[in-house]
């Protein structure tokens, strides 16, 4: 795709860039109201059965990600025209999704100036190694990564790190904003889970609230780690970097049936927010359907999706995911090729 052709493709998604109150608002009442009605039902049926209140929390759960889209929009000045409200949504759905806005906010952006950079990893991103890096690194290093990337670890202990470590903790020397913001997010949610325990019983917090939170996270993590980690998905060192062939190539279409689209906020359509995060969720859609190169982005369904898993090292040869098994197939042929002294 030539210079002129990418300066055109971001040019047709642009008129979708802009947020409409009526729109946000009924987001809001239709995501936010639902969380908290399902979440009182899961605590009501509680006392009748777990196992009739747990069907409740996974809805829940399925409001938490749709409160996190909107979080999300937040932190991209897309879901309000108005800097205040997405800052104040953004801080409340921070709340209820357990990020913490000002600091997700950063690192998301660097996230989405940097994806598909191989020269520029390690923020806001899925940690990737290159079969090269692999192939050199130490046994201590190659332990680590394959903990990282064992679906297990990912998506089961994966929740539990980002939500009580990684999002409740500033980075070093970060600005004034940002760190009391989380200060801010951590002490309400202290608050909140107090309130829950002495008026309502620490039991709901471990029957209710915590498998809300765990589905939602693990949901999550696969919602973010699918959309960037395909086949073919595009990585390129700096020299070569595209900002909009990272978009289009290395951000998949996750086709989903419609009511998850609905739940998900539309976040399948991921090379259309990439290439522009100030699309609202709500106009994603829109924006795919009436630009017909976007139709050429990679597309996965649910069934698809799932070979993403054996998916864990990015070949630069050869421009394709591989797994550990081609890996050591790759190690034993380099092996097995070197000569032989006498």
């Amino acid at each position: 795709m030539t210079r002129e052709k990418q300066a055109q493709l971001r040019k047709s998604v642009m008129p979708y860039a802009n947020a409409e109150t009526r729109a946000s608002i009924i987001q809001l009442l239709n995501t936010i109201l639902p969380f908290f009605v399902f979440w009182f039902l899961a605590y009501q049926t509680l006392s009748i059965s777990f196992w009739l209140s747990l069907p409740f929390s996974v809805i829940t759960a399925g409001f938490m990600i749709r409160s996190f889209i909107i979080f999300h929009d937040c932190t991209h000045g897309s879901f309000f025209r108005n800097k205040k409200l997405n800052d104040f949504f953004g801080t409340f759905t921070g709340v209820i999704t357990h990020f913490a806005y000002e600091k997700w906010k950063r690192e998301h952006s660097i996230h989405h100036a940097t994806s598909g950079n191989l020269d520029k990893r390690g923020i806001g991103d899925i940690w990737v190694m290159t079969v090269k890096e692999y192939e050199k690194a130490d046994k201590w290093e190659r332990l680590k990564y394959r903990l990282y990337r064992n679906p297990l670890i990912m998506f089961g202990l994966g929740p539990f790190l980002l939500f009580l470590y990684s999002n409740r903790f500033n980075r070093k020397g970060p600005k004034r904003k940002e760190r009391l913001n989380t200060y801010l997010i951590n002490a309400i949610l202290v608050s909140a889970y107090c309130l829950i325990g002495f008026t309502l019983g620490w039991h709901v917090i471990l029957l209710v609230q915590l498998p809300v939170i765990y589905i939602a996270g693990a949901l999550g993590i696969w919602l973010f780690y699918v959309q960037h980690q395909f086949e073919d998905s595009y990585f390129e060192n700096e020299s070569e970097w595209d900002f909009v062939k990272a978009a289009v190539d290395g951000s998949s279409y996750y086709k989903l049936p419609k009511w998850l689209e609905w739940m998900t906020g539309n976040i399948g359509y991921h090379h259309v927010h990439h290439l522009a995060p100030r699309v609202p969720n709500y106009h994603l859609e829109k924006a795919h359907e009436n630009t017909p190169p976007l139709h050429k982005a990679t597309t996965i369904t649910l069934k698809t999706s799932l070979e993403s898993i054996k998916f864990r090292l990015y070949d630069e040869e050869n421009k394709t995911f591989v797994g550990f098994r081609d890996m050591r197939k790759r190690l034993k042929t380099n092996i097995s090729q070197r000569p032989t002294t006498h």
